[in-house]
């Protein structure tokens, strides 16, 4: 899954321009899961950006849901969010 990290990265690197960025594959806590057994990895961001200034946070998980949208259901199966803007 580190291939599948590395391109949730690039996507929101280029999306967002994040002042913070992690993303955290937690997949092998999940190993066993039926969701997991698709092949989709379960993955946990902390992402930080400007974009975000004055949104509220269902707005802000949207925007990322869509800049991931190719992922999710294939390689992403969950994913968890924590957004923030930096004068937060």
């Amino acid at each position: 899954m580190a291939d599948v990290r590395a391109r949730i990265e690039a996507i929101l690197r280029r999306r967002f321009l994040p002042a913070r960025l992690e993303v955290k594959d937690d997949s092998a806590r999940h190993a066993g899961h039926p969701g997991a057994a698709g092949g989709g990895g379960h993955f946990d961001i902390l992402i930080v950006s400007a974009e975000f200034e004055g949104k509220p946070l269902l707005d802000r998980h949207r925007l990322v849901h869509e800049a991931l949208e190719d992922l999710i259901g294939r390689e992403i199966h969950a994913l968890g969010l924590r957004t923030a803007a930096p004068s937060e």
